[in-house]
């Protein structure tokens, strides 16, 4: 490993692609110390740790936006709204294009046809910020966290809707920036960053509440049970998010002349977790509105009538919150749904069978053209369904510890959850690719084997 890290710093091209990729990371963390003008830190900070503790929607609302913006959503920084813009904006328009005939022909035209999308995405992303920022800023004033002569001056909202949307389009514009000069995915290493700069305060809290017998303190079990949890979810995570169902693939033999061509066997890959993070983030947006929903009509209804129709919303309010039965139900519920809905959206059975015809390339047993279409589809929804189980546990597993065992959610996100599934991928990613450079160049590699500096595909490729 240490002789790999030194291979890594002697390739100058590398070298200077990790390095400007960690000052570029640098920098957006600088960004997330300048606070927003006109508003009390403090205040806010104290607000929003009430809420979160409360689990009221609003710190539920909280708890999620600050996995992609780092927390500087609770500390209203330049970089508030984080990321969450350009995601958001990204997905509508990657569902847009499975549904208009017009964005998916633009999207299969190639590298000219997605730099056309990807910058109506940008504009989407202004537009978001702008609805977003003032939204922010409204709630803030109404809640006495701008000081008074900030808040009734309207160049104010102008003023600081426009800090919050350009602190978003620098962070696009950053994570551009690592595409093209550094090594990585941008967004993704700016969301990972974000995620990976709350860890000091979860050791913070484990160091702070452990006694070995003090009353209400955490002994060696506890400690050794967050430790192996911790090990184990990232085990299991890193397995999930590379498990594969290989399905042989035969090339047909073509003669021309007297030549033989083809004939070979290969695999098609279908990932376990082909939806990566994605069903999460959509079941967590969704299950941030039955609380809301719910409390709002037992408020109506305990000032209109106290009758059986306020019971049930009650309950309905005090259960639909993060540890909760019936919360945690509804959220496996919705993990299910958005797990196969994803691969509704982005895998086309007919699609892939059509191209392996088009190549000359068929299943073994199965005719190539619509039963070709059936397995695959078969296979994928089966193998979706292990996956799915995955995500759920990787999804409710930080609240189940959070509300049972009383640990802080801060501590309990990095056993579970969208923020570890992030890093873990974003990870992987990360290593394939300083792998692939240290490969090109003839040096061992993080994920190799051997002591030749050869990894075994490479090896068992040679003979």
């Amino acid at each position: 490993m240490i002789q790999t890290l030194v291979n890594v710093f002697k390739i100058p091209e590398l070298r200077n692609k990790l390095l400007f990729t960690l000052a570029m990371l640098i920098v957006y963390r600088v960004g997330y110390w300048i606070p927003l003008p006109g508003v009390n830190d403090s205040l806010l900070k104290e607000h929003f740790q009430q809420q979160t503790q409360s689990g009221s929607a609003l710190g539920q609302i909280s708890s999620y936006i600050s996995v992609f913006s780092g927390g500087a959503f609770s500390q209203s920084t330049i970089f508030g709204l984080g990321i969450m813009p350009y995601i958001t904006a990204g997905i509508i328009f990657q569902l847009l294009a499975s549904v208009l005939p017009q964005l998916k022909k633009l999207q299969e035209e190639g590298p000219t046809g997605r730099q056309k999308i990807m910058e109506w995405t940008r504009y989407a992303t202004v537009a978001l910020c702008i609805v977003q920022g003032m939204m922010w800023i409204q709630y803030m004033v109404r809640m006495g966290m701008v000081y008074p002569s900030y808040a009734q001056n309207p160049l104010y909202w102008i003023m600081a809707t426009a800090v919050l949307t350009g602190g978003t389009v620098f962070l696009m514009w950053l994570g551009e920036q690592i595409d093209r000069f550094g090594i990585g995915n941008g967004m993704s290493m700016i969301i990972m960053a974000g995620i990976l700069a709350r860890m000091p305060e979860a050791l913070m809290w484990v160091v702070n509440n452990f006694g070995p017998g003090e009353d209400g303190k955490m002994g060696w079990g506890g400690l050794l049970m967050l430790a192996t949890g911790f090990v184990g979810v990232i085990a299991g995570s890193v397995l999930m998010t590379v498990a594969q169902r290989r399905i042989p693939v035969q090339q047909a033999k073509h003669t021309r002349g007297r030549r033989v061509f083809g004939g070979q066997r290969s695999y098609l890959p279908l990932r376990i977790n082909h939806g990566g993070v994605m069903p999460i983030v959509f079941a967590s947006s969704l299950m941030l509105f039955p609380s809301v929903i719910f409390t709002g009509i037992a408020d109506a209804l305990n000032t209109s009538s106290r009758g059986g129709a306020y019971g049930l919303f009650r309950w309905l309010a005090d259960n639909f919150h993060p540890g909760e039965f019936p919360y945690v139900m509804l959220y496996i519920v919705m993990v299910y749904f958005f797990s196969y809905f994803w691969i509704t959206v982005q895998f086309n059975p007919e699609e892939m069978s059509k191209q392996l015809r088009d190549h000359g390339s068929f299943i073994p047993g199965l005719r190539p053209g619509p039963r070709t279409a059936e397995y695959l589809e078969t296979v994928m929804n089966r193998i979706t369904f292990v996956g799915a189980a995955f995500l759920s546990l990787i999804a409710v597993l930080p609240m189940v510890v959070n509300k049972n065992l009383k640990i802080d959610y801060a501590v309990t996100q990095f056993l579970g959850g969208t923020g570890l599934l992030i890093v873990v991928s974003v990870s992987l990613d990360f290593l394939q690719r300083v792998e692939a450079n240290l490969l090109m160049r003839n040096y061992a590699g993080f994920l190799s084997g051997g002591e030749d500096g050869t990894s075994p595909r490479m090896r068992s490729a040679r003979g």
